[in-house]
């Protein structure tokens, strides 16, 4: 991977590190107007909704919606577009990207009420049914699936249970688990799930995706707080455009991201998670070996990202064992856990097995020239 193009293996959330073939479907260059371009655009848009329904049946239900800029953007367009001037949403956080939907709302004027969970800890289905049972003016719920923060994956299942016994429209973020791990709209519960495609659909950066439910999307109109991201014209568009985004729209990243869904059809979203899987435990034996700790238990882990503890070795400098290992050939995250000194290393992403154990070795060799204890 190192080199002139890649001069270090991503082991991040996202961006993170793409096939040669990807990377170069984006060195085409195709006009916004062109009709093989929309065809293009609409082909993504169903095989979405392929990846985030099971059931052929309910598919006609789905559709998908494409929008300019990172995941926040999408996350903003939808929270600012679907929920109406007199609707309120729960957001059960438990990590930061938890919190940051329900600053979005705050911004956008949403009223909200927001359950903070430690970020340690899977969301609290008692305090939901509690929250949804004494409130009922809340509309909407929101949550993240997967906590990049920690790498922690909630139980999606049962929230969407809960929160359609309730009879309120759901809000994932779904933007680092879309692709990598298993996820399905009928069985989640979900009205609107979020991703990106630099995430474990392993797309370069530049737009950002939304599943919703038809039906639920078309009955937001005059509902949006923005122009450029209201989510239902963002639809229309698509729809009567036969594939035409609204405006400019980031071609060369749209290019690479068709030929990693033909990836991800090849691979296949089980054999995906499998291999996310496998990294993720590699990671993981790896490091304890080295002698360092997880922060959160296995039962509650995803395959996407691990958070562990930093040395408390005086020794141990974050910034110097980032560059030292960059300086190797591989980027890692600093830690976003609010009250305790942590880093993470991704999983997702074109790597496999053979990589981590590469990791390991730099990892090993970088301890050595610290002198720091694990």
């Amino acid at each position: 991977m190192r080199g002139e193009e890649n001069p270090y293996l991503l082991l991040t959330p996202g961006p993170l590190s793409t096939t040669r073939t990807v990377r170069s479907a984006t060195l085409r260059e195709l006009s916004t107007w062109d009709p093989d371009y929309h065809a293009i655009c609409q082909s993504i848009r169903s095989r979405l909704v392929d990846i985030a329904v099971s059931d052929d049946r309910c598919r006609p239900d789905y559709t998908s919606v494409l929008m300019q800029g990172s995941g926040t953007f999408a996350i903003e367009s939808t929270l600012g577009s679907v929920i109406p001037s007199d609707g309120r949403i729960l957001i059960a956080a438990n990590g930061a990207y938890g919190v940051r939907m329900a600053a979005i709302a705050e911004r956008l004027g949403i009223s909200c009420a927001v359950l903070s969970h430690p970020e340690t800890e899977r969301i609290d289905l008692d305090r939901i049914d509690a929250a949804l049972t004494v409130d009922p003016s809340i509309s909407h719920v929101g949550y993240v699936h997967c906590e990049t923060t920690t790498g922690i994956v909630n139980d999606a299942a049962s929230i969407g249970e809960l929160v359609a016994a309730h009879g309120k429209c759901l809000i994932v973020d779904a933007m680092s688990s879309f692709g990598g791990i298993p996820f399905d709209m009928v069985e989640f519960g979900a009205q609107y799930a979020v991703s990106s495609a630099n995430k474990c659909l392993q797309g370069v950066p530049g737009f950002a995706v939304v599943i919703a439910h038809r039906a639920t999307l078309e009955q937001t109109e005059g509902s949006a707080r923005s122009f450029s991201l209201d989510l239902r014209d963002q639809w229309r568009g698509f729809e009567e455009g036969h594939g035409k985004w609204r405006f400019t729209s980031p071609t060369h990243a749209i290019l690479g991201f068709d030929q990693a869904l033909d990836e991800l059809a090849v691979e296949t979203l089980a054999g995906r998670h499998q291999r996310y899987c496998e990294n993720q435990q590699a990671v993981v034996r790896g490091m304890e070996r080295l002698g360092f700790r997880t922060l959160l238990p296995a039962e509650l882990q995803s395959p996407i990202i691990t958070s562990f503890h930093c040395p408390c070795d005086e020794i141990f400098s974050f910034q110097t064992f980032f560059h030292l290992l960059k300086d190797r050939g591989f980027m890692i995250y600093p830690g976003k856990v609010s009250e305790l000194s942590t880093f993470r290393i991704g999983s997702i992403g074109n790597i496999f097995p053979s990589d981590i154990d590469r990791l390991m070795t730099a990892i090993a060799a970088v301890r050595e020239e610290m002198g720091f204890r694990t």
